[in-house]
């Protein structure tokens, strides 16, 4: 999986840009996602996460991650309109999944408030933005059990323990 990282803060550790490129493709290894799939990640500050969230979210007040996903447009491959186009070849088509922003003042505010580690904190809201542009969401009980406990699996498994 290509993964493009920003800093816009020029504040954050080669460490944790590092563990977040090897989380990211570890996480795509561990749902299985083709090795071809491409996604963004920018680390902001809550003044830049307040916009975003204002303009894709219609909340203006900061967030720890935004999670932008992209799903591909059928009309811009100029197939015939009777086709039925399968989504495996879709996503071979335009492997781009999404983007996600992150909050470098909400994760140092939530790590010191969680009793974590930066680390994990990091760790934790890219796993978790990276579930959302996969399709995962909180919404109802269930989907929230099936989100949180396979971002757990993965942070877990990957060695960001509590």
């Amino acid at each position: 999986m290509y993964i493009e990282l920003v800093d816009e803060t020029e504040q954050v550790s080669e460490e944790i840009i590092e563990q977040t490129e090897k989380l990211l493709k570890f996480a795509a290894d561990y749902i299985k996602l083709a090795e071809s799939k491409e996604m963004a990640v920018t680390f902001v500050d809550n003044s830049r996460s307040q916009e975003i969230n204002l303009k894709y979210r219609e909340k203006d007040a900061p967030t720890d991650v935004i999670s932008l996903e992209y799903k591909p447009d059928e009309e811009e491959f100029f197939f015939d309109e009777d086709m039925e186009i399968p989504e495996e070849l879709m996503a071979e088509l335009d492997p781009f999944i999404g983007e996600l922003f992150i909050s470098i003042d909400k994760a140092v505010e939530q790590a010191k408030e969680y009793g974590h580690s930066l680390k994990r904190e990091y760790g934790w809201l890219v796993v978790h933005g990276f579930l959302h542009i996969n399709g995962y969401d909180h919404y109802t009980p269930e989907e929230e059990a099936e989100m949180f406990g396979l971002q757990e699996e993965i942070l877990t498994a990957y060695g960001l323990k509590r």
